[in-house]
């Protein structure tokens, strides 16, 4: 019988954990177009939304914190219409929420290609950005065991404080699957927002909102075809 750090070691780099890096790479190139071509809007970083939505009023910022305010209902939206939407609809299909984040940049793309139709200036509309933010809140309930989700995707925060509990139970004689799964999910959103970073520089905003309806349309296609199929790897 395997012993845990054995399963645990085998698990760092199975069929789910590539999975998820991809999904974080993909939230993190999100962020960064979300970023990149507004004025700052956060669609990974709910604690910065909370503080502009609060703060913003005692910095003379209402315009941000208002948007702020918006952004964080349209990503409790998400979590909570993806969530819903796993109960009753994907059953047989655990990373079913990929396929509404996919329809939400989708639709993200296309307002604002009609909103900015013509125009000169490749910035992505605030409109656009709320569905974002949505289809960011759907993504994060990817992974869920026990009806808890068990990879927080853009949750960045809280990836690195388990990735420090996990350094210090390696450095007090423990294995070094306890923190190495977390560095490569970091690692993961980490590319993916310089990719999006790099890839701003080259195109427009709704572009970049293509680009990642078409990563996502992939792993979209790779979840429903093959991996909800055959079902994730045995642990």
């Amino acid at each position: 019988m395997p012993k845990p750090e054995e399963i645990r070691r085998k698990a760092l780099f199975d069929s789910e954990a590539r999975l998820s890096w991809v999904l974080a790479a993909l939230a993190g190139l999100i962020g960064a177009a979300a970023f990149m071509h507004t004025a700052g809007y956060f669609v990974t970083f709910m604690t910065g939304n909370t503080e502009r939505a609060i703060l913003g009023h005692f910095h003379g910022e209402p315009d941000l914190a208002v948007p702020a305010a918006l952004l964080l209902l349209a990503f409790l939206t998400g979590v909570v219409f993806a969530s819903w939407c796993r109960r009753h609809f994907w059953s047989g299909h655990p990373h079913g929420p990929v396929l509404l984040t996919t329809a939400s940049l989708a639709v993200a793309a296309a307002v604002d290609l009609l909103l900015y139709l013509g125009a000169t200036t490749p910035t992505i509309d605030f409109v656009p950005i709320l569905f974002v933010a949505f289809g960011v809140g759907a993504l994060n309930t990817s992974f869920v065991k026990n009806g808890e989700v068990s990879v927080p995707l853009s949750y960045v925060t809280g990836t690195l404080v388990k990735m420090g509990q996990g350094i210090e139970r390696h450095l007090a004689g423990g294995d070094y699957a306890d923190w190495l799964g977390y560095f490569l999910l970091y690692a993961a959103f980490s590319l993916g927002a310089l990719l999006g970073g790099l890839l701003s520089l080259l195109v427009s905003g709704w572009a970049m909102l293509v680009t990642a309806t078409g990563v996502c349309l992939v792993v979209t296609c790779y979840t429903y075809l093959h991996l909800d199929r055959h079902g994730p790897p045995a642990r």
